[in-house]
């Protein structure tokens, strides 16, 4: 095709895969046609067609006979005979090769040309097998092509590439040499219909069109575009909108390109009303509950996807089919949703061990489902060397509005610690408003109530005497969460605080009011790439009661992994006479950690350095003199669901009775 010659690309196809895209060209150089002429009757004839082959002369001699073939020695005929066999030999025999790309060192899209290219490439592919003289040649050629390709994917398209092999050693070099000529830019791009959006609408279209006049023609860049602007259009509203074929013409003489694609993109929809079918059975008026719309909302696709996720991230259903229904000339879009059930029941068990907290199993049967919609009931039993526990669990998601909990326990449990002794029996109720994967919440809270009867013993801290009292307690918990983090399980800049207040009337010995109250806050700030700061504080109060007053259950405590690292389970603050914990009415935590990614191991695993730091007090206010200290390193293995971590620490300020060394593993940082 010369160099005047204009062609026209109907669509991209191709490599898609690999980041870039060839074009499919239908060469428009047909010559110009003839007209008829006028037949003369009187013209003579053309002459007949020419065959090729002169008539003979029969006045010519005879031609001289052939040469006599000279006759070839036995030895050199043999001779003769290896020499071929060696080089059918040497055509034949398999033999290692390596490759080179040269001509690309001045692209600026050298790299993810050699990152494609990579990916496809018939030499590497088979690098390390051996071939022969001429399965190279075919995969050198066959490369050649598809780099060629590659290079008018990304706007050259006066590229070549010349394949060459030579003998190094006992092997073969390929070299493709790429010669990528200059690089094409778009004259021109038209959306024909887009107007018709009228007004802002079409401007903003517009912009969602990444593509401009003057812009390199690099085919992957159109595609996305292309995906670009059909997402804008759902997201205005235009739920019937068509984007056409994209027609592109290559001007090789001006080294340009003309683009055109049309647009049609119809009415503004609405969202209009739900149908459901299939299990579980839930109603419309439930999915209507979970979607972020209303009837007579402007259509969203986005709105329509995340109705799809939230209904699976209830675990109620396996696959979600949402199918729009356009009526009213497509300005009303109804949603026609069939779903397809997941297992419903659940049986779960763990096992593990942790120091100050024993040997500990723990068994659970949940039926997701059991009041519909979304009304789980779980039974879970723990049995351990210092903690035995019996519950009922009822749960309802999406109660009234999405994300929004309602939650029931009844519980009996049995808790024996170096602190105290509890045999409890628990009515609790409540609901919240709780953040997940789907849509981090900025506010978050919780509200409930408890009723609690629990027998507990604890010492007397002067004479260490054991004692034993049985505690009626009413509580009225509840939370305020602000999130402003960037991510639920591994937060790398922003900020949280959580304030969490219970009052509580205990009836023992009398009847008296208090209230517990606790503050957490947090911040995450990236101090490079691959190191983020992280710290955080705890601040807590039981204010209306002393301490002795107070069940040993309902006291704060410190020190273990969720709190000082370094140092035991609630092995932090004042002790009795046996040297065991008595807990306390007010507390102070902070900690600090860098957490550093590992570029070697691709980003996978981290370290983490960390100081913790902790004083527990008997008072109404934490005495901020008496600090215990743990500090450690910690690894980190980052998986697709969140980090996995394992804290080492060591406390600084030991204690008696403290370890020297206390381990911590668990799913998500540390806070």
């Amino acid at each position: 095709m010369g160099k005047g010659c204009v062609r026209r690309i109907a669509a991209f196809q191709g490599l898609v895969g690999c980041a870039a895209v060839a074009f499919a060209p239908v060469p428009l150089c047909a010559q110009t046609p003839q007209g008829p002429s006028e037949l003369d009757p009187s013209a003579p004839l053309d002459p007949m067609p020419d065959l090729g082959v002169e008539w003979p002369d029969m006045n010519q001699p005879e031609p001289a006979p052939p040469p006599e073939v000279e006759a070839v020695e036995p030895a050199a005929a043999a001779e003769a005979v290896e020499d071929a066999a060696e080089k059918v030999e040497d055509a034949t025999s398999t033999r290692s090769y390596s490759w080179t790309i040269t001509g690309l060192e001045d692209l600026a899209e050298a790299s993810a040309v050699r990152i494609g290219f990579d990916q496809r490439s018939v030499l590497q592919a088979d690098r390390k097998k051996t071939a022969n003289a001429a399965q190279i040649d075919r995969r050198a050629r066959a490369d050649a092509d598809l780099l060629a390709e590659m290079l008018r994917s990304e706007g050259y398209y006066d590229a070549s590439v010349e394949p060459s092999i030579e003998a190094v050693g006992k092997g073969l070099n390929v070299q493709l040499s790429a010669t990528p000529g200059p690089l094409y830019h778009f004259d021109s791009v038209e959306l024909p219909g887009l107007d018709a959006a009228a007004g802002d609408e079409a401007a903003k279209l517009r912009e969602a069109f990444a593509i401009k006049a003057g812009d390199p023609v690099i085919a992957q860049k159109v595609i996305e575009a292309g995906v670009s602007l059909q997402v804008a259009l759902g997201e205005q509203g235009f739920a019937t909108a068509k984007v056409g074929e994209q027609d592109i013409v290559i001007d090789h003489e001006a080294q340009t390109a003309r683009l055109m694609l049309p647009v049609t993109p119809g009415p503004v929809a609405y969202f209009g009303q739900i149908s459901v079918t299939g299990e579980p059975p839930f109603t419309s008026l439930h999915v209507q509950r979970i979607a972020r719309f209303k009837p007579g909302d402007r259509y969203e696709q986005s709105d329509v996807a995340d109705l799809r996720r939230a209904l699976i991230a209830t675990s109620l259903i396996s696959s979600v089919e949402v199918t729009p229904v356009p009526r009213d000339e497509g300005r009303v879009i109804d949603l026609a949703i069939k779903l397809e059930p997941a297992p419903m029941r659940t049986i779960a068990g763990e096992l593990g061990y942790g120091t100050g907290e024993g040997i500990r199993a723990e068994a659970s049967w949940q039926h997701r489902n059991l009041f519909n919609p979304e009304g789980a009931l779980t039974v879970r039993g723990v049995l351990g060397t210092q903690e035995q526990l019996g519950a009922v669990v009822f749960r309802r998601n999406n109660w009234l509005r999405r994300d929004q909990v309602l939650n029931a326990q009844a519980l009996a449990s049995h808790v024996d610690r170096d602190a105290y002794e509890a045999k409890t029996i628990s009515l609790s109720a409540g609901f919240e408003r709780q953040s997940n994967f789907i849509w981090q919440k900025k506010w978050t809270w919780s509200l409930g109530g408890e009723l609690v009867a629990s027998d507990e013993r604890d010492t007397i801290e002067a004479t260490g005497e054991p004692r034993r009292r049985t505690f009626f307690i009413v509580a009225l918990p509840g939370s305020l969460g602000l999130d402003e983090s960037n991510d639920l399980l591994d937060p790398s800049k922003g900020y949280r605080m959580v304030g969490r207040l219970s009052p509580e009337v205990s009836f023992q010995g009398g009847t008296f009011p208090y209230a517990r109250f606790q503050i957490d806050g947090s911040a995450y700030h990236p101090v490079s790439d691959s190191v983020v700061a992280a710290g955080r504080v705890r601040l807590g109060t039981i204010i209306g009661a002393q301490r002795d007053d107070i069940a040993p259950s309902r006291r704060f405590y410190a020190g273990g992994g969720g709190s000082v690292r370094g140092y035991g389970y609630q092995r932090i603050g004042p002790r009795d006479v046996d040297n065991d914990p008595i807990g306390g009415r007010s507390l102070a935590e902070f900690g600090l950690e860098a957490r550093i990614r590992l570029k070697a191991f691709g980003g996978n695993f981290g370290i983490v350095p960390f100081i913790d730091g902790g004083t527990l007090s008997t008072d109404a206010m934490p005495s901020f003199k008496d600090w215990q200290i743990g500090v450690g390193i910690g690894a980190r293995y980052y998986s697709s669901f969140g980090p996995i971590r394992l804290d080492v620490g060591t406390p600084l300020n030991r204690q008696e009775g403290d370890s020297r060394i206390a381990v911590v593993v668990g799913l998500g940082q540390a806070f």
